[in-house]
């Protein structure tokens, strides 16, 4: 159920994007995009948003290093039968996502605190330009803390998998979609330590 709210929330919001300014210029994509109201369509994201940062998972805070090669160990544990991952291997996927839950789940929670305080102000009819700059530079910092225990995450499983996981890893994962390339145009395979 929660994979099918996050495919939802996702789709939704790659709709909304790819087919919002056509929509308003030359009415492409009007059947999808108004299926439901915008507003509650964003709704809807913002719920599945909520639930799955509460959890301390990322909700695609990670999607510049999955999508290029630098798995994450939530998903590299789900496809771990695939991936053939040794038992080493295996024990410190379940140690990282032990310790990425542990330092995310508490900075996931002021996130998701400092987002309701601005909903609030307004809520309130306090909201005024020092309070909104306040609260914004607060959600801001909070989302960049909760952004970064992802993403380091991501650079310290990517060095406990082989070349060959990595693709297999990406393929399972996104299949044609994704660049997965370096920054000098090459493949990932020659980039990084394997251990």
């Amino acid at each position: 159920m929660k994979r099918a709210a996050i495919v939802l929330a996702l789709a939704v919001m790659i709709t909304l994007v790819r087919f919002g300014d056509a929509d308003a210029q030359h009415g492409a994509g009007h059947a999808v995009a108004s299926a439901l109201p915008h507003h509650a369509l964003v709704q809807t994201y913002e719920k599945a948003f909520e639930q799955n940062v509460a959890e301390g998972r990322g909700f695609g805070m990670a999607f510049a290093a999955d999508q290029n090669g630098y798995p994450g160990p939530l998903h590299v544990l789900e496809l771990k039968d695939r991936l053939k991952l040794t038992t080493d291997q295996e024990a410190r996927m379940h140690a990282m996502l032990a310790a990425m839950f542990a330092e995310s789940k508490p900075k996931s929670a002021r996130l998701l605190e400092s987002e309701a305080k601005l909903r609030q102000l307004f809520a309130g009819s306090r909201a005024d330009e020092a309070a909104v700059k306040a609260a914004v530079t607060e959600v801001e910092k909070a989302r960049t803390e909760v952004r970064l225990v992802h993403l380091l995450t991501h650079l310290k499983t990517r060095e406990v998998l082989t070349d060959e996981q990595r693709r297999l890893y990406h393929e399972a994962r996104w299949g044609e979609q994704g660049s997965m390339r370096t920054s000098d145009g090459g493949s990932p395979s020659g980039h990084g330590s394997m251990k």
